[in-house]
Protein backbone atom coordinates (compact mmCIF):
# COMPACT_ATOMS: atom_id res chain seq x y z
CA UNK A 1 0.00 0.00 0.00
CA UNK A 2 1.15 3.60 -0.56
CA UNK A 3 0.81 7.36 0.86
CA UNK A 4 0.16 10.04 -1.96
CA UNK A 5 2.30 12.62 0.47
CA UNK A 6 1.39 15.59 -1.38
CA UNK A 7 -2.15 16.08 -3.56
CA UNK A 8 -4.34 19.00 -4.87
CA UNK A 9 -7.56 16.27 -5.16
CA UNK A 10 -9.56 19.49 -5.03
CA UNK A 11 -8.12 20.98 -7.82
CA UNK A 12 -10.39 22.01 -10.57
CA UNK A 13 -8.84 19.55 -12.95
CA UNK A 14 -10.54 16.74 -10.67
CA UNK A 15 -13.95 18.43 -11.43
CA UNK A 16 -15.36 16.19 -13.82
CA UNK A 17 -14.25 12.69 -12.72
CA UNK A 18 -13.15 13.42 -8.69
CA UNK A 19 -14.94 10.36 -7.90
CA UNK A 20 -13.41 7.85 -10.27
CA UNK A 21 -10.10 9.26 -9.53
CA UNK A 22 -10.46 8.38 -5.95
CA UNK A 23 -11.71 4.32 -6.90
CA UNK A 24 -8.82 3.91 -9.20
CA UNK A 25 -6.53 5.09 -6.75
CA UNK A 26 -7.79 3.01 -3.91
CA UNK A 27 -8.23 0.07 -6.13
CA UNK A 28 -4.16 0.64 -7.50
CA UNK A 29 -3.33 0.70 -3.49
CA UNK A 30 -3.11 4.18 -2.43
CA UNK A 31 -3.64 3.75 1.12
CA UNK A 32 -4.42 7.66 1.58
CA UNK A 33 -4.20 10.81 -0.07
CA UNK A 34 -3.04 14.32 1.65
CA UNK A 35 -4.30 16.72 0.03
CA UNK A 36 -3.46 20.64 0.12
CA UNK A 37 -5.01 23.32 -0.64
CA UNK A 38 -2.80 26.90 -1.04
CA UNK A 39 -5.25 29.65 -0.60
CA UNK A 40 -8.37 30.29 2.10
CA UNK A 41 -10.78 30.48 -0.90
CA UNK A 42 -9.95 26.78 -1.54
CA UNK A 43 -10.15 25.44 2.18
CA UNK A 44 -14.30 24.96 2.03
CA UNK A 45 -13.63 22.93 -1.27
CA UNK A 46 -10.97 21.01 0.56
CA UNK A 47 -13.29 20.43 3.72
CA UNK A 48 -15.85 18.85 1.54
CA UNK A 49 -12.89 16.91 -0.37
CA UNK A 50 -12.02 15.45 2.82
CA UNK A 51 -15.35 14.41 4.25
CA UNK A 52 -16.11 12.95 0.95
CA UNK A 53 -12.90 10.66 0.30
CA UNK A 54 -11.52 10.52 3.70
CA UNK A 55 -8.09 12.27 2.36
CA UNK A 56 -5.82 13.71 5.03
CA UNK A 57 -5.61 17.55 4.82
CA UNK A 58 -3.67 20.58 5.42
CA UNK A 59 -4.72 24.26 5.17
CA UNK A 60 -2.28 27.01 4.48
CA UNK A 61 -1.47 29.55 1.81
CA UNK A 62 0.77 28.68 -0.78
CA UNK A 63 3.84 31.22 -1.95
CA UNK A 64 2.20 31.73 -5.04
CA UNK A 65 -0.78 33.53 -4.01
CA UNK A 66 1.04 35.79 -1.95
CA UNK A 67 3.69 37.44 -3.80
CA UNK A 68 3.73 37.33 -7.76
CA UNK A 69 1.87 38.40 -10.72
CA UNK A 70 -1.22 36.97 -9.21
CA UNK A 71 -0.88 37.82 -5.80
CA UNK A 72 -4.18 37.59 -3.94
CA UNK A 73 -3.27 36.56 -0.43
CA UNK A 74 -3.46 39.74 2.35
CA UNK A 75 -1.94 40.00 6.23
CA UNK A 76 -5.33 39.20 7.69
CA UNK A 77 -5.66 35.96 5.94
CA UNK A 78 -3.37 34.26 8.77
CA UNK A 79 -6.21 34.96 11.09
CA UNK A 80 -8.32 33.27 8.83
CA UNK A 81 -5.72 30.39 8.28
CA UNK A 82 -5.39 29.73 12.43
CA UNK A 83 -9.71 30.36 12.83
CA UNK A 84 -9.74 27.38 10.13
CA UNK A 85 -6.75 25.10 11.78
CA UNK A 86 -8.20 25.61 15.48
CA UNK A 87 -11.80 24.42 14.17
CA UNK A 88 -11.25 21.62 11.50
CA UNK A 89 -7.94 20.10 13.43
CA UNK A 90 -6.26 18.82 9.80
CA UNK A 91 -3.34 16.58 9.66
CA UNK A 92 -0.43 19.29 8.68
CA UNK A 93 0.03 22.79 7.73
CA UNK A 94 0.51 23.21 4.49
CA UNK A 95 1.23 24.19 1.28
CA UNK A 96 3.55 26.88 2.66
CA UNK A 97 6.83 27.68 1.77
CA UNK A 98 9.03 30.16 0.14
CA UNK A 99 9.15 30.19 -4.06
CA UNK A 100 12.06 32.83 -5.77
CA UNK A 101 11.41 31.43 -8.75
CA UNK A 102 8.41 32.79 -9.96
CA UNK A 103 8.34 36.30 -11.58
CA UNK A 104 8.17 39.77 -9.26
CA UNK A 105 8.35 37.83 -6.33
CA UNK A 106 8.57 39.64 -3.15
CA UNK A 107 10.86 38.21 -1.08
CA UNK A 108 10.17 40.07 2.12
CA UNK A 109 6.13 39.56 2.15
CA UNK A 110 7.03 35.79 1.11
CA UNK A 111 8.84 35.49 4.02
CA UNK A 112 6.65 37.16 6.32
CA UNK A 113 3.74 34.81 5.71
CA UNK A 114 6.21 31.67 5.37
CA UNK A 115 7.05 33.10 9.30
CA UNK A 116 3.53 33.35 10.58
CA UNK A 117 2.21 30.09 9.16
CA UNK A 118 5.25 27.80 10.53
CA UNK A 119 4.24 30.03 13.74
CA UNK A 120 0.63 28.43 13.38
CA UNK A 121 2.19 24.85 13.20
CA UNK A 122 4.19 25.43 16.22
CA UNK A 123 1.66 26.27 18.03
CA UNK A 124 -0.70 23.84 17.13
CA UNK A 125 2.15 21.06 17.18
CA UNK A 126 1.62 19.85 13.47
CA UNK A 127 3.72 18.79 10.93
CA UNK A 128 4.02 20.75 7.61
CA UNK A 129 4.49 20.77 3.89
CA UNK A 130 6.93 22.30 2.46
CA UNK A 131 7.44 24.45 -0.86
CA UNK A 132 11.02 24.99 -1.68
CA UNK A 133 11.43 26.14 -5.36
CA UNK A 134 15.15 27.94 -4.96
CA UNK A 135 14.68 29.05 -1.39
CA UNK A 136 16.17 25.93 0.42
CA UNK A 137 18.90 28.20 2.61
CA UNK A 138 16.25 30.83 3.31
CA UNK A 139 13.49 27.95 4.42
CA UNK A 140 16.11 26.14 6.48
CA UNK A 141 17.10 29.64 8.33
CA UNK A 142 13.14 29.76 9.69
CA UNK A 143 12.94 26.37 10.33
CA UNK A 144 15.50 26.87 12.76
CA UNK A 145 14.83 30.00 14.37
CA UNK A 146 10.69 28.46 14.76
CA UNK A 147 10.41 24.96 15.46
CA UNK A 148 7.96 22.77 14.15
CA UNK A 149 7.35 18.87 14.08
CA UNK A 150 8.96 18.18 11.14
CA UNK A 151 6.97 17.21 7.69
CA UNK A 152 7.73 17.07 4.12
CA UNK A 153 10.00 19.01 1.51
CA UNK A 154 7.81 18.89 -1.61
CA UNK A 155 9.50 17.92 -4.59
CA UNK A 156 12.44 18.26 -2.89
CA UNK A 157 15.96 19.89 -5.58
CA UNK A 158 18.48 21.12 -3.76
CA UNK A 159 21.85 19.98 -2.93
CA UNK A 160 23.13 17.13 -1.27
CA UNK A 161 24.17 19.21 1.60
CA UNK A 162 21.14 21.42 1.76
CA UNK A 163 18.88 17.37 1.76
CA UNK A 164 21.48 16.71 5.00
CA UNK A 165 20.05 19.64 6.69
CA UNK A 166 16.47 18.67 6.07
CA UNK A 167 16.89 15.38 7.79
CA UNK A 168 18.88 16.78 10.79
CA UNK A 169 15.28 18.93 11.38
CA UNK A 170 13.10 16.42 11.02
CA UNK A 171 12.19 16.09 7.70
CA UNK A 172 11.06 13.94 4.75
CA UNK A 173 11.94 14.67 1.25
CA UNK A 174 9.52 14.39 -1.24
CA UNK A 175 9.93 12.44 -4.99
CA UNK A 176 7.47 11.85 -7.64
CA UNK A 177 7.15 12.30 -11.11
CA UNK A 178 10.74 14.36 -12.17
CA UNK A 179 12.71 11.62 -10.68
CA UNK A 180 11.01 9.02 -12.67
CA UNK A 181 13.09 10.95 -15.82
CA UNK A 182 16.08 9.28 -16.49
CA UNK A 183 17.98 12.90 -17.13
CA UNK A 184 16.75 13.94 -14.05
CA UNK A 185 20.15 13.25 -12.58
CA UNK A 186 20.70 15.14 -9.99
CA UNK A 187 17.16 14.43 -7.85
CA UNK A 188 18.21 10.55 -8.67
CA UNK A 189 21.01 10.90 -7.00
CA UNK A 190 19.14 12.50 -3.69
CA UNK A 191 16.47 9.72 -4.07
CA UNK A 192 19.58 6.79 -3.90
CA UNK A 193 21.40 9.00 -1.24
CA UNK A 194 18.73 10.33 1.23
CA UNK A 195 18.34 7.87 3.97
CA UNK A 196 15.17 5.69 3.42
CA UNK A 197 13.47 6.73 6.69
CA UNK A 198 13.62 10.19 5.28
CA UNK A 199 12.16 8.95 2.11
CA UNK A 200 8.19 10.30 0.91
CA UNK A 201 6.42 9.46 -2.66
CA UNK A 202 4.03 12.19 -3.44
CA UNK A 203 2.49 13.04 -6.89
CA UNK A 204 1.76 16.61 -6.57
CA UNK A 205 -1.24 15.92 -8.90
CA UNK A 206 -2.60 17.47 -11.43
CA UNK A 207 0.99 18.90 -11.50
CA UNK A 208 4.63 17.05 -12.18
CA UNK A 209 3.67 14.25 -14.08
CA UNK A 210 5.76 11.24 -14.51
CA UNK A 211 7.56 9.77 -17.92
CA UNK A 212 4.94 8.10 -18.67
CA UNK A 213 2.85 10.07 -19.60
CA UNK A 214 5.19 12.08 -21.96
CA UNK A 215 8.10 14.01 -21.58
CA UNK A 216 9.28 16.32 -19.10
CA UNK A 217 6.88 19.29 -18.83
CA UNK A 218 4.16 17.59 -21.40
CA UNK A 219 1.28 19.19 -19.31
CA UNK A 220 -0.47 15.85 -19.01
CA UNK A 221 -2.88 15.60 -15.78
CA UNK A 222 -0.96 13.75 -13.30
CA UNK A 223 -3.45 11.68 -10.99
CA UNK A 224 -2.70 10.18 -7.33
CA UNK A 225 -4.01 6.83 -9.49
CA UNK A 226 -0.26 7.07 -10.64
CA UNK A 227 1.26 6.90 -7.41
CA UNK A 228 1.92 3.26 -7.41
CA UNK A 229 3.82 2.86 -10.72
CA UNK A 230 5.68 6.20 -9.98
CA UNK A 231 6.77 4.37 -6.81
CA UNK A 232 8.05 1.41 -8.40
CA UNK A 233 9.84 3.55 -10.88
CA UNK A 234 11.49 5.41 -7.89
CA UNK A 235 12.27 2.10 -6.19
CA UNK A 236 14.22 0.68 -8.96
CA UNK A 237 16.43 3.79 -8.68
CA UNK A 238 17.11 2.99 -5.07
CA UNK A 239 17.56 -0.87 -6.10
CA UNK A 240 15.36 -2.13 -3.86
CA UNK A 241 11.82 -3.84 -4.30
CA UNK A 242 8.39 -1.84 -4.82
CA UNK A 243 6.78 -3.49 -1.86
CA UNK A 244 9.69 -2.76 0.61
CA UNK A 245 9.50 0.85 -0.74
CA UNK A 246 5.87 1.22 -0.13
CA UNK A 247 6.38 -0.11 2.79
CA UNK A 248 9.27 2.02 4.27
CA UNK A 249 7.64 5.38 2.66
CA UNK A 250 3.73 4.42 4.24
CA UNK A 251 5.72 4.35 7.57
CA UNK A 252 7.68 7.71 6.80
CA UNK A 253 4.31 9.31 6.09
CA UNK A 254 1.91 8.02 9.16
CA UNK A 255 5.39 8.61 11.61
CA UNK A 256 5.05 12.35 10.26
CA UNK A 257 1.51 12.40 11.42
CA UNK A 258 1.75 10.52 13.99
CA UNK A 259 -1.52 8.42 12.37
CA UNK A 260 0.43 5.07 13.51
Amino acid sequence: MWIDSHCHLDSREFDADRDEVVALSRAAGVEAIINLPGHIDHFAQAKATRERYGCLTGYGIHPMWVAGPNASSKREDIATLRSWVEREKPDLIGEIGLDFFIPDFDQSEQEWFFSEQLKIARDFDLPVSLHVRRSQDHILKHLRRIKVRGGFAHAFNGSAQQAAEFVKLGFCLGFGGTATFPQAHRVRALLRDVPLENVAVETDAPDIPPSFLGTMGSGQRNSPAYLPRIGELLAEVREISASSFAAATTANVRRMLRAG
